[in-house]
C-alpha cells in the first residue's frame, strides 16, 4: 500500500502502541500452547514497565508506521533496543492484520537494523514465541536464524 508513513520516537511515546500490542498479545495467545496462560495474564502496563527498564539500561527506539489516509492511524510498530554490550534486539514488532503483506513489517525491521548498524551493534537478535514458528521465514529474509532453543519449566 502506498502512502504508509514512518516515524521514529522513543520510550516517551510508548503508549501509542498499546492497541497494537494488545492485538499482538491476542495473536500470540491464539498460537500459544503450554504457556497460553502467560499471554492471558500479560498486560500492556507490565510490558511498558519492561520497556522502560530496557531503556534505562541502554537505548530503546520505537518505529511507528501510520496511514495518513486513515486519519493518521498507527498500523504497525517495532520496538528495538541496543544494550551497553552493543547487542541489538527487536523487542516487539507488529503490523495490523489489514495492512499485512505490504512490506510494512519489512520496512520496520530494515529501520531497526540500520539503527543497530549506525550504533555499532556487534550482534542482533529477535525472539519468537513458541507456537509462532511461521514468523521464522520472515526473519530469515534479514539473516536471522535459530541459534538455540530455550526451554522453560512451567510453574503453574
Amino acid at each position: 500500500m502506498s502512502g504508509i508513513e514512518y516515524r521514529t520516537t522513543d520510550i516517551k511515546e510508548i503508549d501509542l502502541i498499546r492497541p497494537l500490542w494488545i492485538q499482538l498479545n491476542d495473536y500470540i495467545h491464539g498460537k500459544a500452547g503450554t504457556f497460553r496462560s502467560h499471554y492471558e495474564q500479560m498486560s500492556f502496563d507490565e510490558r511498558k514497565a519492561y520497556f522502560a527498564k530496557v531503556a534505562a539500561a541502554g537505548t530503546l527506539r520505537l518505529d511507528l508506521s501510520f496511514d495518513p489516509q486513515a486519519g493518521g492511524k498507527y498500523i504497525g510498530y517495532c520496538v528495538s533496543s541496543l544494550s551497553q554490550e552493543k547487542t541489538g534486539e527487536i523487542e516487539s514488532i507488529f503490523v495490523d492484520e489489514k495492512y499485512r503483506s505490504q512490506n510494512i513489517g519489512s520496512a520496520l525491521v530494515i529501520r531497526a537494523l540500520a539503527w543497530f548498524d549506525e550504533k555499532g551493534s556487534v550482534r542482533n537478535r529477535v525472539a519468537a514465541s513458541a507456537g509462532n514458528d511461521g514468523v521464522w521465514d520472515f526473519y530469515k529474509k534479514f539473516g536471522f536464524y535459530p541459534r538455540m532453543m530455550v526451554l522453560e519449566q512451567k510453574k503453574e
